[in-house]
């Protein structure tokens, strides 16, 4: 499970470069500034949850269980979360209204909060 968290989490993150720098320059002239901050918002929590894996993989502190629950709490929240924004960011620019979607942005982010619930809940309960 290490190697996977530490994977998803060097893909997340390389992802987030390439959509951050796609935002900033490809969609520059096609979006409003409303959309492109929005769109900068989905990548800043890809990359600190790219980050975020790759710490929790290294805490020898969590057992392979708590790791691999993150680890999915994680992965589809950021799914979830961060690709519904770039959908929805870039609503304009297709014939499909993302907004009919919408509803997932909030379910990743909750998804991540329980992520870091958890990480905080394993923490206090870390026996020595």
């Amino acid at each position: 499970m290490v190697k996977t968290m530490l994977i998803t989490g060097a893909l997340f993150g390389g992802l987030a470069v390439i959509l951050g720098a796609f935002g900033a320059h490809a969609l520059k002239n096609l979006l409003e500034a409303e959309a492109l901050k929005t769109f900068e918002t989905g990548v800043k929590y890809q990359i600190y949850h790219a980050l975020f894996l790759m710490v929790v993989a290294n805490l020898s502190q969590l057992s392979i269980s708590a790791k691999t629950t993150i680890f999915y709490l994680v992965l589809i929240g950021v799914i979830l979360f961060s690709g519904s924004i770039y959908l929805l960011a870039s609503n304009s620019l297709t014939a499909f209204d993302f907004r009919k979607i919408g509803f997932v942005t909030p379910l990743g982010g909750t998804l991540l909060i329980v992520a870091w619930g958890l990480l905080v809940f394993y923490l206090f309960n870390w026996e020595k």
